[in-house]
């Protein structure tokens, strides 16, 4: 069976919730999907999703662009893995990482050993599509978000290849995603 072809029942989906012991750590480029896939993924298995982007900036008061212009990505860095620690000691269903947070040694560290991190890939073009939706990807400001995206995605992929699911986030409806690493999910437990 195929992610596409990837169909569970409510009762299936249930008793895959119920085996799974810890967050899910959505990791992956900017614009693969994890907020949006974290969201629906989480209402079917019925826990919570938070998305470490959003609980950083209720915790420091600013945009996660403010943070990286004034105080750069090195200081942004420690503080997205404080904040990624407190959300899985909080105990959250599902959380959405941000695009680098999984390529900082410490962070993949306890990702790796108290979530499940689920790397959801996908294509640059799509990428490039998705993220000129909305223009707050600090790292997308300076350059041709083609080249910056070609290049990220050439530097963080060991990193993601580290986690120990990867499912692609095709143009699909987000649901299907969902659906997928649910199976995944599954099968790796």
């Amino acid at each position: 069976m195929t992610q596409a072809d990837e169909k569970l029942s409510d009762a299936e989906i249930a008793r895959i919730a119920h085996r799974i012991d810890r967050p899910i750590a959505l990791v992956g480029l900017m614009g693969v999907g994890k907020s949006t896939v974290g969201r629906k993924l989480a209402a079917l298995l019925g826990k919570d999703f938070v998305d470490a982007d959003e609980a950083i900036e209720e915790a420091a008061q600013m945009t996660v662009a403010d943070i990286f212009e004034q105080f750069g990505e090195a200081y942004f860095r420690d503080g997205e893995r404080r904040v990624i620690a407190r959300l899985i000691e909080e105990g959250h269903g599902v959380i959405a990482t941000g695009g680098g947070a999984f390529v900082k040694e410490e962070t993949r560290t306890l990702l790796l050993d108290r979530a499940i991190p689920i790397w959801i890939d996908c294509d640059v073009d799509t990428l490039v599509e998705r993220t000129a939706r909305r223009d707050v990807r600090p790292l997308l400001r300076d350059g041709d978000p083609h080249e910056i995206l070609t290049r990220l995605r050439r530097e963080r992929e060991p990193f993601y290849a580290l986690a120990p699911i990867r499912i692609t986030g095709e143009n699909r409806p987000h649901v299907d995603t969902a659906m997928a690493i649910i199976g995944a999910i599954d099968r790796w437990l």
